[in-house]
């Protein structure tokens, strides 16, 4: 389940809310981590400067200003059609990855209708790989797509998977990856260690969305954090190193402070007011 049922898209990024008839009322982990400037201009620039080199229509419009603009439009959405068209693709295999734990755990499960989805987008090859990667490292599930809370911080999230791996406890997030020149799948970002280390400081874990029942968060103590890149060529599981998560967590809790100043900010008031010039005597 990709779209978590006590998560809520606002003005101030996804939150959630205690249960499905309480108000949201912490940012998410994913939010928190978003506040951190990203550094894409170059490449929401080359998408845009390739889209148009490689617009079809591209010889018989160079003549026509009014034609011209409209390729230009259509090249300035390539960044913005490719990242949701990599969500989509994202959520396809998020949801056949958590089919297949809910399988393993004896539970009802949509792995077929999933894993047909993928293929219907010419995407079955990450199921395949998944399958191989799950098999090798003889995944024991325990708790997927598991939403929890943190109240000291002020956050909330939705793992992955928990699951038992050569028996250790691990807390899992999939990363949906494309393939390098070379067939490998492409590098995880450093930045999958604070949404991991985020959920290993959760303080609850949710066990009824409905009656906004909570536990206390039973995975926390020293479990082996993997961040997987789910590939059509590899899966390839991260360890997040257990000397640098102190500095992760430390982060995390500053840019959550940055989300609390930025909301705060925006309904302050008017940032700037009009000023008249002084009256004449």
């Amino acid at each position: 389940m990709t779209a978590p049922l006590l998560a809520h898209a606002t003005d101030y990024g996804r939150m959630y809310a205690r249960s499905t008839s309480a108000q949201f009322s912490v940012p998410s982990i994913t939010t928190v981590i978003g506040q951190q400037p990203h550094g894409l201009d170059g490449w929401f620039g080359y998408m845009g400067a390739n889209s148009l080199a490689q617009d079809p229509e591209l010889p018989g419009i160079l003549g026509s200003p009014g034609k011209l603009r409209q390729a230009v439009s259509r090249a300035a959405k390539a960044a913005e059609s490719y990242r949701d068209e990599a969500a989509k693709r994202g959520d396809r295999v998020h949801n056949y990855c958590e089919q297949v734990a809910l399988r393993a755990l004896g539970r009802p499960h949509q792995r077929k209708e999933t894993r047909e989805a993928l293929a219907a987008n010419g995407e079955e090859a990450f199921a395949a790989r998944f399958d191989e990667w799950w098999e090798l490292f003889q995944v024991e599930p325990i708790a997927p797509e598991i939403t929890v809370w943190n109240k000291t911080v002020g956050y909330a999230g939705t793992l992955d998977l928990v699951a038992k791996i050569n028996g250790r406890t691990c807390l899992i997030d999939y990363k949906t990856k494309g393939t390098s020149r070379d067939g490998t799948v492409k590098p995880l970002d450093d930045k999958v260690v604070m949404q991991l280390v985020a959920g290993m400081k959760a303080e609850e874990s949710l066990v009824d969305p409905v009656a906004g029942e909570w536990e206390a968060w039973q995975h926390g103590e020293s479990p082996i954090l993997l961040a997987v890149a789910v590939g059509e060529t590899e899966v390839r599981p991260q360890r997040a190193n257990p000397d640098v998560l102190k500095h992760h967590w430390w982060k995390f809790c500053a840019l959550r402070r940055v989300w609390e100043m930025s909301a705060d900010t925006a309904t302050a008031g008017a940032a700037l007011l009009p000023l008249a010039p002084p009256v004449k005597r």
